[in-house]
């Protein structure tokens, strides 16, 4: 079964250093992984090099096969059809990727339209507003015909973290990236915002590769993880014997820091 994304041996580099070396994984149709890692680690730069947005100033090197397009040293406007139909993605914090000039349903209806015209199919005005209407409902917005209506600037953060997965939704990508989505939250919205990102992407049968630095984080979602430190993929397997069974001395501390946080929050409960 071919996969979904394959990354092969994905080489980094600026002028001054390597940032990514040697990193090699592959994600199937429907599969969910977590990249995990601290800051610095070069899961971020993955993930760009996987939409082929890295900066001009970074050189890149080896493979990313993306639903069977090689992005490695491929024009730019010969991957923007794949961005939206094969990939999308959300990022840490949404007001990076909210324009705070354009009204919450006028950015989504966005999403909506482009996507129709990548179809062949032309929405009207009313068919576009339904969409968008039924996307903030399904992300589980309150009230979305107010949300619609709203700025950026007038929803709250976990507010606006639905209203960036509600546009990812509208592409209808195979695979969905979300890069560090709930660190900017408070632990009741990130938890919301997990089971509500979990719910979506098995609903639509689409691909996650899901980014963070906390391993329990990742467990919750993903079946599947690799680990980063320095550049480098040190260990990878399925969340439960990463959890159980740690093999890299790294990747054990991870643990360790994971498990003793939680004792310490249920002793102080």
């Amino acid at each position: 079964m071919t996969a979904l994304l394959s990354v092969e041996n994905l080489e980094i580099r600026t002028a001054a250093r390597v940032l990514v070396s040697g990193v090699s994984f592959a994600l199937a149709a429907g599969e969910r992984v977590g990249l995990i890692g601290e800051s610095g680690s070069g899961k971020s730069l993955t993930a760009l090099a996987v939409l082929g947005l890295l900066p001009e100033t970074m050189r890149v090197s080896g493979s990313v096969r993306l639903d069977g397009h090689q992005v490695v040293g491929a024009r730019d406007r010969d991957l923007v059809p794949l961005r939206g139909r094969s990939v999308a993605a959300v990022f840490q914090e949404p007001m990076t990727a909210l324009d705070p000039l354009m009204r919450i349903g006028d950015q989504v209806g966005e999403a909506v339209r482009r996507r129709a015209a990548r179809d062949g199919a032309g929405l009207a005005r009313p068919a576009v507003k339904a969409a968008v209407l039924d996307l903030l409902e399904r992300v589980a917005l309150p009230e979305p015909a107010r949300i619609a209506r709203a700025f950026p600037h007038e929803i709250s953060g976990g507010q606006r973290q639905r209203a960036a997965i509600a546009m990812a939704l509208a592409c209808r990508p195979k695979l969905l990236i979300a890069d560090e989505l709930t660190t900017a939250l408070d632990v009741t919205t990130q938890a919301e915002i997990l089971t509500l990102l979990e719910t979506l992407v098995c609903d639509e049968g689409m691909g996650l590769l899901f980014i963070s630095h906390d391993l329990p984080v990742v467990a919750a979602i993903a079946g599947r993880a690799l680990v980063m430190r320095q550049g480098e993929l040190i260990e990878e397997g399925p969340v439960g014997t990463l959890f159980d069974r740690p093999a890299h001395p790294y990747t054990r501390g991870l643990v360790a820091a994971a498990r003793a946080f939680d004792e310490a929050l249920e002793a102080a409960l």
